[in-house]
């Protein structure tokens, strides 16, 4: 097998289990089934993925890779924008909502759920902490304290969002989420200049596939 041929199969199979994942759920999830939807063999798929362990770990682990926001002025902007496209990324990204799926299912066992939240909170802390030393934040604010809320705010919207309505108007609850905690933890002339637009996520993820990243940094 070539390297070119390697990687493209070894994609086609990350997407067939994604997809898999996201419509049955890793319990319900069969290797017959992936194996069906990237329409490889069963050697080709152990080949790159050991088990169906080692896939869900790779699902969960893909998304993380693809995409960086790029820089503000204002920090707690960035922060904005990453849930706005991540949101956006879950809606038509099916490696990023299987990701989410799967670290929500809370009968996936024999998996590792952790890295998904760690990587949020870790992105979210990071960016509290900058708007902090900024004097973006209220002088009140603990950034670690406002992480865990807002990753565990968010995941529960994501939850609500799939259970209602397969996270058609994810956006829409983000952008939502955002104008209520945002008045909480911002000083007024930041909070004066945020923008919140449910499409800002689609926006700076179709820019992105054109531009440079520093283009957009405003």
């Amino acid at each position: 097998m070539t390297q070119e041929r390697a990687v493209r199969t070894r994609r086609a199979i990350l997407e067939a289990a994604a997809i898999t994942f996201d419509r049955r759920g890793y319990e319900a999830a069969t290797i017959t089934e992936i194996l069906k939807e990237a329409g490889v063999t069963k050697g080709a798929l152990y080949f790159h993925f050991p088990s169906k362990e080692a896939l869900a770990d790779a699902v969960l682990a893909e998304p993380a890779k693809e995409f960086v926001v790029p820089a503000r002025q204002i920090k707690i902007q960035e922060l904005i924008d990453t849930a706005l496209v991540h949101a956006y990324r879950v809606r038509t990204n099916p490696l990023v909502r299987a990701s989410v799926r799967l670290s929500l299912d809370q009968r996936a066992e024999g998996i590792d759920r952790t890295g998904p939240f760690l990587r949020w909170r870790e992105t979210a802390l990071t960016l509290l902490s900058e708007s902090k030393d900024r004097h973006e934040l209220l002088a009140h604010i603990d950034p670690a304290e406002s992480a865990d809320i807002y990753v565990g705010t968010f995941a529960g919207l994501q939850s609500m969002s799939h259970v209602l309505d397969n996270y058609a108007h994810l956006e829409e609850r983000i952008s939502v989420l955002q104008r209520h905690l945002m008045p909480a933890i911002c000083v007024p002339a930041v909070l004066a200049q945020l923008d919140f637009t449910p499409t800002l996520g689609e926006r700076l993820a179709q820019q992105a596939i054109t531009e440079p990243a520093e283009a957009l940094a405003t």
